[in-house]
């Protein structure tokens, strides 16, 4: 709410052989409180150490204790890659005096199963890895399981951690803002990386009832599609991410005018901003430059598969506090997209009924979903 960004210089590996030095880093010495010591020793990756720390926040924000029944439905994009990195260039120089349990960290599914035996969660553990979409569809797939009755209690979200081949990845694609991010804004130059994790405690509403909890949110709908155009591009038109859009708010049985703000995808490069303007036009036609919108990523950094966890716990809190946080930056908003973007400060919602959270990711992947404010029953 500050409207502060936290993108600066970090030191989690060695960054001087890019064209870019900065990123979002979480503060390592904040993962010591992740979990009791035991716990923690069985913490393989700086992934697991994340999603346990956010998961633990969430379940103690929901008074949950018992999740022996839940299920777990995560998304990330990379796993444990840094681990796996540090692993292999010490194999390079000859070292082979650890472990190569290590190893096993990098897998996707690996912060998954990691709640999952940490918390003694017995339901079912989905991974899904669709790029910077993936956290958004984990908990399209958690909604998809309540309403069926798989299960009554879920664990959604992901996370991703820095490491080095996503970072140089997106320098040789020359898609990194040498200074911190700045979605929608005239002459921006890119995203800026981030890392992190964000989980939702979702259950039926019989479920949380009947243990006297007290919903903050409901999780209204969900929608998802594919651009089918481009492994690294977005379809110009923004064709895919409307698809997603309009069957998140089909899902949740609402119309398009219906929405008081939205945490854009907004990674701050050239074409996805465009083509996340252009699929607001086909939605929204004439409010689409009036509706709030912000985007997390502008303060935070692009956790890449773990960004649709994070923003909607974002987007929870922004319609339970009825105020939208400003997205950082300088300079005008760019023409070609005239989005009403919350700036320099953060904005009292004249109505706070519903928040629409966008995704968009690499191979064309689109996920969106709805969350009402709980008006209680």
């Amino acid at each position: 709410m500050a409207g502060r960004p936290t993108i600066g210089s970090f030191d989690l590996f060695d960054s001087s052989e890019h064209r870019t030095r900065i990123a979002g880093q979480y503060p390592s010495n904040g993962l010591a409180t992740c979990a009791p010591p035991k716990a923690r020793r069985k913490t393989s990756s700086r992934s697991d150490a994340l999603a346990l720390l956010a998961t633990r926040e969430a379940l103690a924000h929901a008074d949950l204790v018992s999740v022996e029944d839940a299920g777990i439905f995560f998304g990330t994009s990379a796993g444990g890659m840094l681990e796996g990195e540090d692993f292999f260039e010490r194999m390079r120089r000859g070292e082979w005096n650890e472990s190569r349990r290590v190893l096993a960290s990098q897998q996707n599914n690996c912060s998954a199963d990691h709640l999952a035996r940490t918390l003694g969660v017995g339901g079912p553990v989905e991974v899904i890895s669709s790029a910077c979409a993936a956290s958004t569809m984990a908990i399209e797939a958690a909604l998809q399981a309540l309403r069926a009755g798989e299960v009554e209690v879920a664990l959604a979200g992901g996370v991703d951690a820095l490491c080095r081949m996503t970072y140089a990845g997106f320098n040789s694609l020359r898609a990194v803002d040498e200074e911190p991010s700045q979605p929608f804004r005239e002459g921006r130059g890119g995203l800026s990386l981030g890392e992190g994790s964000g989980v939702l405690v979702l259950e039926t509403l019989e479920h949380a009832l009947a243990r006297g909890a007290a919903p903050i949110a409901e999780l209204s709908g969900a929608g998802s599609s594919c651009d089918a155009y481009h492994m690294t591009a977005p379809n110009p038109e923004g064709t895919g991410a409307a698809q997603a859009i309009r069957s998140a708010l089909n899902n949740a049985g609402i119309s398009s005018r219906e929405i008081d703000f939205i945490n854009l995808h907004g990674t701050g490069t050239e074409h996805n901003d465009a083509a996340e303007w252009q699929a607001l036009r086909q939605v929204f036609g004439d409010r689409a430059g009036s509706i709030p919108a912000t985007s997390t990523k502008g303060a935070i950094g692009h956790l890449l598969g773990g960004c649709g966890g994070l923003e909607a716990v974002v987007s929870v809190l922004c319609l339970d506090a009825g105020r939208v946080h400003a997205t950082p930056g300088h300079g005008p908003i760019d023409p070609k997209m005239p989005l009403d973007l919350v700036l320099s400060e953060a904005r009292v919602l004249e109505r706070s009924n519903f928040a629409l959270s966008t995704n968009l990711a690499f191979g064309g992947a689109n996920a969106a979903i709805v969350i009402g404010r709980w008006q209680g029953e």
